[in-house]
């Protein structure tokens, strides 16, 4: 690490002399003075050290005093806005921040800095005009402003796109924030190895060379070169990165090189020991390339086969040209060609199989969705099933789980995977798949109960063998907040996709995805239609109307706000209606932007503890979406009633934390703690706990990993085992639904980690989405979803099981 980082205070002290130079910037912050912009009840003082300029402006005690920068844009587009400031109160002191006189953040919070002597930056984005525009903070509270230093505003025009360092490829380096001044959540602080490296994956609209602007900070006097390579070949050798003064000031230094059209990696290595600079972001001067290539055309199958199909398909066209097709069953990607068709291998026999496709170029922008094939692989060929596993012997047996071991089964074509089964059910209790599988495993297991297990192997051809002889009798032992038999509510649904309590808890509403309805339930099972939303379309997969809640005071009179998000013609969408107890009225959008695909659609939201709504939204399908601060796409975000970016956000913006490939469930513990459920890809689902402006790894990530700057989950499952959809927490137990496992997981919290985790109702209902506590009692409300497209085409009931 920068170890010589402790000198930052001494060469901030000689900047401050003027006995040290700054580097010429190319498109720099432009810094604007506090003391030198229009000031409402303040004035400019200079009595707490380490401001900037030549003093500060030190506001009134009073709601309504303001300070107004005047700033000039070379072009209309998105200016990042950063308030330097101090507050050495306890107490926060929020500030609406207006553009041109339109509010872009209310009640921004700007909390305590510990000392009026401690100067902190915060950052927002906003779009301003090109010319002459006005920025005004005024204070929303009693105590008035913070003091204000300065505001750095930098306006990205559409020919710049910026690539942030923390969310680059990282080797031998870690994410910090602990300097200000960055943009984006962070920057990479490099080893202090020859060889570290920070690499950048950007696009161009067109070949051609373009400016590679890296920004940087170097708080030593000593110079960090690095090597610039843009795929892969070198041009700038050890270009130098000099000191800069201190960790807090950022410079900037450029580079022209070539970019091929479409996609290119821009690597930024150190050639020294001292290793590279802090690095903040890179700036690439040239259109970049965002166009998505259109839809593929209707996929047909041919040649089927009991575990093998051709797919074939209209191809994409694309602006600088497609070069991948990502093949999916459903919302899983199982397949990626480079052109049709393509021959799909190793798959199920006697098994329908749901196919999409997406058309990718080489920025890696992705598609909307073709439409779908249903295509059925052939029983297959008769053939020897597999001989009988050996008898399993149990150990290690405690209140949710037990080792079951067993002797290995043989087959003329493959054993593919163990069935660990209750005896007395035949459900299935975990699955075990490999080449060859193992023949042991920790089986998950419900509290109290006797069990005998058996084990079932099943070849290539899915074929089973004859059971292996039982275990002996075992009793997990006793254990709290067990789901108990459950009890219908009401049944008749199709596809129930949220349930939210009445803040009085005298009833729900509840969702249905495609047809568009919402329906109030009472404990006893009354149901009944109030409306139907608006605007609302389907995707032909997971989107259309998803998830709702109550405005936390909503009372039927002075409030009758009731949330709801769906997909609509141009995307996503979250917004409200009027609910008086009897019907649905009035509808208006709250926010807009959030892309829709036929899959990766996010969909709950949930008004949290702090009164606030937050709302999860899938990738759409572009991966690429997830770790873009910029994009709505791939967050939790977390807004006002109004849409509008919620005081106190990590990034001043809707952003809360970031990437996730679809996040679904969302709950708070005891301790106010926020958590979450999400669908992986192809092998690792996840729980994870929420905090604001973390990064949780996807695409670069699937379950947990060891990337630096990017947050683990705290449990996971394959996506065989879960699919997980919503989640309920009582008395610091999560409840999880699971879609393709068909069960309910229980998941004992133990603070910030997971102590237990076992499942109930494995197969018995079905695929499992909707779960939600009822309020004031230990017991949850959980709904199947057997009739949506993924399903049996049964009706689904919602069920109510009470918790012991």
């Amino acid at each position: 690490m920068n170890f010589s980082k402790s000198r930052a205070c001494v060469i901030a002290c000689l900047l401050a002399l003027g006995m040290a130079p700054a580097l010429p910037a190319d498109a720099a912050p432009t810094r604007y003075e506090a003391e030198n912009a229009t000031i409402s009840q303040g004035v400019v003082e200079s009595n707490h050290a380490g401001y900037s300029g030549t003093g500060f402006v030190n506001g009134d005690n009073v709601a309504g005093s303001y300070t107004q920068w005047t700033i000039n844009a070379p072009a209309a587009g998105t200016a990042t806005l950063a308030f330097r400031y101090a507050n050495g109160t306890g107490a926060d002191r929020p500030s609406d921040i207006a553009v041109n006189g339109t509010t872009v953040a209310a009640a921004r919070s700007f909390p305590a800095t510990g000392a009026w002597t401690t100067w902190t930056t915060i950052t927002l984005t906003a779009q301003v005009n090109a010319g002459t525009n006005t920025i005004r903070a005024t204070a929303t509270g009693a105590g008035g402003n913070p003091n204000w230093d300065y505001l750095d505003a930098e306006v990205q025009s559409s020919n710049f796109t910026d690539y942030q360092a923390e969310s680059a490829t990282i080797s031998q380096g870690v994410v910090e924030s602990n300097h200000a001044g960055f943009t984006g959540s962070g920057f990479v602080n490099l080893d202090n190895v020859t060889g570290s490296y920070v690499e950048f994956a950007v696009s161009a609209a067109a070949a051609g060379t373009q400016s590679l602007t890296f920004r940087f900070a170097n708080g030593t006097t000593t110079d960090r070169p690095m090597t610039i390579a843009v795929n892969g070949t070198a041009v700038a050798t050890a270009r130098s990165f000099p000191g800069t003064g201190a960790w807090t000031t950022w410079q900037e230094i450029t580079v022209n090189a070539p970019l091929n059209a479409g996609g290119n990696t821009v690597r930024a290595t150190a050639t020294t020991d001292n290793g590279g600079p802090n690095l903040d972001r890179l700036r690439v001067t040239g259109p970049g390339d965002t166009e998505k290539p259109t839809s593929p055309g209707q996929p047909t199958c041919s040649d089927i086969t009991h575990n093998a199909l051709t797919l074939d398909w209209p191809p994409s066209t694309d602006n600088i040209g497609v070069v991948a097709y990502d093949i999916y069953h459903q919302g899983q990607q199982i397949a990626t060609a480079t052109a049709p068709p393509y021959r799909l291998t190793g798959l199920n026999p006697n098994f329908s199989y749901q196919l999409s496709v997406f058309a990718r170029d080489a920025s890696g922008n992705v598609s909307l969705s073709s439409p779908e094939a249903n295509c059925q692989t052939l029983p297959a060929p008769a053939d020897n099933p597999p001989s009988q596993p050996g008898q399993p012997t149990v150990s290690g047996v405690q209140s949710a789980s037990a080792t079951v071991t067993w002797g290995a089964s043989t087959d003329d074509n493959g054993v593919r995977a163990y069935l660990v089964r209750d005896n007395a059910t035949n459900a299935v209790l975990a699955t075990v798949t490999g080449t060859p599988p193992a023949t042991t495993a920790s089986v998950p297991l419900e509290c109290a109960r006797t069990y005998q297990v058996h084990v079932v192997a099943r070849d290539t051809a899915n074929q089973l063998s004859t059971p292996s002889a039982p275990s002996a009798s075992f009793t997990t032992g006793s254990c709290g907040t067990v789901p108990q038999t459950p009890t219908s509510i009401a049944g008749g649904w199709d596809v129930p996709w949220d349930i939210s309590w009445a803040p009085d808890g005298t009833y729900a509403l509840v969702t249905e995805r495609d047809t568009f309805k919402v329906f109030k339930i009472t404990p006893s099972g009354t149901k009944t239609q109030v409306g139907t939303v608006p605007n609302v379309q389907t995707t032909g997969g997971e989107g259309g109307l998803m998830g709702l809640d109550f405005s936390p005071t909503w009372n039927g009179t002075t409030d009758q706000e009731v949330f709801f998000m769906h997909t609509a013609s141009e995307g996503n969408r979250v917004a409200k209606m009027n609910f008086n107890g009897t019907a649905l009225s009035g509808y208006a959008t709250v926010l807009q932007g959030i892309d829709k695909n036929r899959y990766h659609n996010g969909g709950r939201i949930r008004f949290g503890p702090d009164g606030y709504l937050y709302v999860t939204t899938g990738d759409a399908q572009q991966s690429s979406n997830a770790p873009d601060l910029d994009s709505l796409n791939g967050k939790i975000l977390r807004i006002t009633k109004t849409g509008a970016a919620a005081p106190g956000n990590p990034f001043g913006t809707r952003v809360y934390s970031y990437g996730h490939r679809n996040p679904q469930g969302l709950a708070w513990d005891s301790a106010g703690r926020l958590w979450e459920s999400e669908l992986g890809n192809s092998s690792r689902d996840e729980l994870n706990l929420i905090q604001p402006g973390k990064n949780y790894g996807w695409p670069t990530c699937e379950g947990t990993c060891s990337t630096s700057g990017m947050t683990n989950p705290k449990y996971t499952w394959s996506v065989s085992e879960a699919s997980p959809s919503g989640i309920a927490i009582v008395n610091n137990t999560v409840f999880m639904a699971a879609l393709r496992g068909q069960r309910l997981w229980r998941i004992v919290l133990n603070g910030e980690n997971v102590s237990t985790v076992n499942s109930y109702f494995n197969g018995t209902y079905g695929r499992l989405r909707a779960v939600e506590k009822v309020p004031g009692a230990n017991a949850i409300w959980f709904g199947s979803t057997n009739s949506d497209n993924n399903g049996d085409g049964s009706a689904d009931t919602i069920r109510r099981s009470n918790i012991q």
